[in-house]
């Protein structure tokens, strides 16, 4: 959930690696869900909607290895984003690269090309509408977002960038947090699992 966030840097000299911490929850009122958040102070944003579409790597296998590379577009805003292997079994911790490309609805098409020619792949494309807030929890900027996914429904996502010493307080603030909003279990699956799960039966 990086729109809002600040990008993550790899490996480059006086960058830490940054990871996403995140707890998704399928959500059965969107609008009940909404008011909670406002109630607890959150600072929603105007809705947009987010066009995700993955890849496929041409030398490994990223459902192998819990990678994926995503290209996304809100209005005319286009990020490219590397996302490494799940490293928590309570949160969806993962570390990010994420980059900013230049704007305007041409990009992804034209980034599109470019991983062709280099050998990748279209997966598929996951389409929502987010209406994104952030709340101050437990001293912590939490961003959090109501999803509404094309063909699976509505979600709650809640999450924090946080370094790798970090990652035990960010993960305990969010449970802290989606336990106020009585949220349930979590979904660990991501949008495009659950969608690729959905599309084979």
């Amino acid at each position: 959930m990086e729109n809002g966030a600040e990008p993550a840097g790899g490996n480059a000299e006086g960058q830490s690696q940054v990871y996403e911490v995140e707890l998704k929850f399928p959500v059965a009122d969107a609008s009940a869900m909404e008011q909670k958040l406002i109630g607890l102070a959150a600072r929603f944003r105007e809705p947009a909607e987010q066009t995700d579409r993955y890849f496929l790597h041409p030398c490994r296998d990223f459902a192998r290895t819990d990678e994926a590379l995503r290209l996304r577009r809100v209005g005319d805003e286009v990020e490219l984003t590397w996302k490494g292997p799940r490293i928590d079994s309570a949160a969806k911790t993962r570390q990010e690269i994420l980059l900013p490309l230049p704007s305007g609805h041409r990009t992804v098409d034209e980034w599109t090309e470019l991983l062709s020619a280099l050998g990748f792949r279209v997966l598929a494309e996951v389409v929502k509408r987010r209406h994104a807030a952030r709340i101050l929890w437990q001293g912590a900027e939490v961003d959090a977002a109501i999803d509404h996914v094309e063909g699976l429904g509505n979600f709650l996502e809640l999450e924090i960038l946080a370094q790798q010493g970090e990652i035990p307080v960010a993960t305990a603030c969010i449970e802290s947090l989606a336990r106020e909003l009585q949220c349930g279990a979590s979904e660990r699956r991501s949008y495009l699992e659950l969608q690729i799960e959905a599309r084979l039966g």
